[in-house]
């Protein structure tokens, strides 16, 4: 019996045996959105993020203004900062890599990445000479993790 033998659709992803990339109706969720105008809104657009976050390089970084937006739950206010955001998003979506699988015996590189309000990593692996992405994680900080050193930061990460 071989697993993944043809192109296999689930909730978030579609995949194959060499590689796995976000279901396009995901995707293509958050591409037709018009900007939120409520606090609810917002919390759709970051549940449709955390659907695609293993997708995304620095999720949790790219969803900040999101974030901020929801800690004023009291006053809704959609900045410009959050505008720019919610378009980078949609530009970044528009050309979402495909993830691959590692094989054994691969060498893969890990970076990390660490600002003031979140901490982000990304498994890649080499193949002739072209970088191919294996997973992302990303995480916003808490206030005490905010006031980490820089190595605990990346240890964190």
């Amino acid at each position: 019996m071989r697993i993944w033998s043809t192109r296999m659709p689930f909730p978030r992803v579609h995949g194959n045996p060499e590689s796995i990339e976000a279901n396009p109706l995901k995707i293509k969720a958050i591409l037709d959105m018009k900007a939120p105008a409520c606090v609810n809104k917002v919390q759709r657009l970051t549940g449709r993020i955390a659907a695609l976050s293993r997708f995304i390089s620095k999720s949790t970084e790219k969803s900040l203004p999101f974030f901020k937006t929801l800690r004023k739950a009291r006053i809704f206010e959609w900045d410009a900062s959050c505008q720019r955001a919610f378009k980078e998003l949609k530009n970044y979506l528009a050309g979402l890599p495909l993830l691959v699988k590692p094989s054994p015996g691969d060498t893969l590189y890990l970076y990390l990445s660490a600002t003031p309000q979140a901490v982000s990593s990304v498994l890649i692996r080499e193949e002739e000479g072209k970088q191919l992405l294996i997973y992302y994680v990303s995480k916003v900080l808490s206030d005490a993790e905010g006031r980490y050193t820089p190595i605990e930061k990346m240890a964190l990460a």
